[in-house]
């Protein structure tokens, strides 16, 4: 056996990649000297793509099928390497298979807390996260653009950097959504879409696209949430007189169920007392009829000042922009109850505090 039969025995025949990892985006098939033979076959399985790299530039793309490495299969290789008139020796190249399944279950959140500002709960702090799926879409550009001579790229070499721009994304979005924080829950899948449509065209310049981003808590501070439980748990109780009345009727009967505990000498007795007679204030009316409801609360108005929203503000404040001319009879403004926008001078809360206008001369 001549030399050159052994070195092109030893040459790859059939090209191709088995992956069993979870997380590989690229691989470069590796062999001696990057040498292959003319004619050796390329496996490109469903889910993959293979990029022929020759001498740092990108040549030919090859997506699912067999194929048989040779001059008309390798139109841009053969025009870089000057191939005129075909080839039968062994050629050098790169080889770079491209994972182009989908990448699912990728995590995203926010670092820091959301600085918001809440109608109902004023300057507020959100946290969220939830989880996304990308592709490669452009084998090509993804090589070029991210992966650059990495042998072995995995989806962990460009989380980070997705991840952060989902984020940015998603503070920009949500801030000038102006939601209300007890309606966002409701608008997940909403938020969810803007996103993605807002981020493709940037993950498009890497290759890459977003198949799928789903928000799945956005969430308020502890401190917030627990203060936000007592108003719900005082919601649930709904009439306090009548809960508290309850609560002395089921300590009462407790009481009586163990008699010899409350008749343990005079001190027993005498606490014993005290608590009957706690609990017969608790139960028996209170002196004056019925409790009073809450103070209503100011009405509060928003204004279409110099093309934008400015507000809320009370009748005071509202009035004294008036008199200093900042909102005129025709100035949009807007209150809770309103379906729309309206004029000033049509709110018959508003009108009067506009100046008279005396009404036209009669005829002479």
């Amino acid at each position: 056996m001549g030399i050159w039969d052994k070195i092109k025995g030893e040459l790859i025949d059939i090209i191709e990649w088995l992956d069993s990892s979870q997380d590989t985006m690229v691989y470069r098939f590796e062999r001696y000297g990057n040498e292959i033979k003319h004619g050796a076959k390329l496996v490109v399985r469903e889910g993959q793509a293979a990029v022929f790299v020759n001498e740092g530039k990108l040549a030919d793309t090859f997506e699912p099928g067999t194929y048989s490495l040779e001059t008309k299969n390798l139109p841009i290789l053969a025009t870089l390497m000057g191939w005129k008139y075909g080839f039968e020796s062994p050629f050098k190249a790169e080889v770079y298979f491209v994972n182009t399944r989908r990448f699912t279950d990728l995590k995203w959140g926010t670092k820091n807390p959301i600085m918001l500002r809440d109608a109902e709960f004023g300057p507020t702090r959100l946290r969220a996260f939830g989880t996304y799926e990308i592709r490669v879409k452009e084998p090509g550009a993804f090589i070029r653009e991210v992966v650059g001579t990495d042998g072995h790229f995995t989806k962990d070499g460009i989380t980070d950097q997705l991840r952060n721009m989902i984020v940015s994304r998603f503070t920009d979005i949500l801030g000038e959504s102006r939601i209300p924080v007890l309606d966002l829950a409701a608008n997940y899948d909403e938020l969810g879409n803007f996103v993605t449509t807002r981020l493709q065209p940037e993950f498009e310049k890497y290759g890459i696209a977003v198949t799928k981003l789903l928000v799945e808590n956005i969430s308020l501070p502890p401190e917030v949430e627990k203060v936000l439980d007592k108003r719900t748990s005082m919601g649930v109780i709904g009439n306090l007189q009548q809960y508290t009345q309850f609560q002395a009727a089921e300590a009462l009967e407790k009481a009586a169920e163990n008699p010899a505990g409350m008749a343990a000498g005079g001190m027993g007795m005498g606490m014993g007392f005290a608590m009957a007679n706690q609990m017969g204030q608790a139960m028996a009316p209170q002196a004056g009829g019925a409790v009073p409801p809450p103070l209503p609360t100011a009405v509060q108005y928003y204004a279409a000042i110099n093309n934008q929203q400015a507000g809320p503000f009370d009748a005071g404040t509202l009035q004294r922009k008036i008199q200093a001319g900042e909102i005129a009879r025709d100035t949009l403004v807007w209150k809770q109850g309103l379906a729309e926008w309206t004029a000033a001078g049509q709110l018959e809360d508003l009108e009067r505090m506009f100046p008279a206008t005396p009404p036209p001369l009669p005829p002479q």
